[in-house]
């Protein structure tokens, strides 16, 4: 049973988080051929942009407050 992790940031809602679900199910069962969608995990990381840096500054700071 292949387990895919997807680390990012936060989803802008419910439904964006469910379209990532199901379009990484189907790109992972059209890639094995050998398993169904109900075989495949998948789970959500998402972290916002003042808990990851990069190039030792904070997203969060790179980027601007958002508007």
């Amino acid at each position: 049973m292949p387990t895919i992790t997807v680390e990012g940031p936060p989803a802008p809602d419910l439904e964006k988080r469910r379209q990532l679900i199901k379009q990484v199910t189907a790109a992972t069962v059209a890639y094995y051929g050998r398993f169904r969608p109900e075989d495949i995990v998948v789970i959500v990381r998402e972290y916002p942009p003042e808990c990851v840096g990069v190039g030792g500054e904070l997203i969060c700071d790179r980027t601007g407050p958002k508007k």
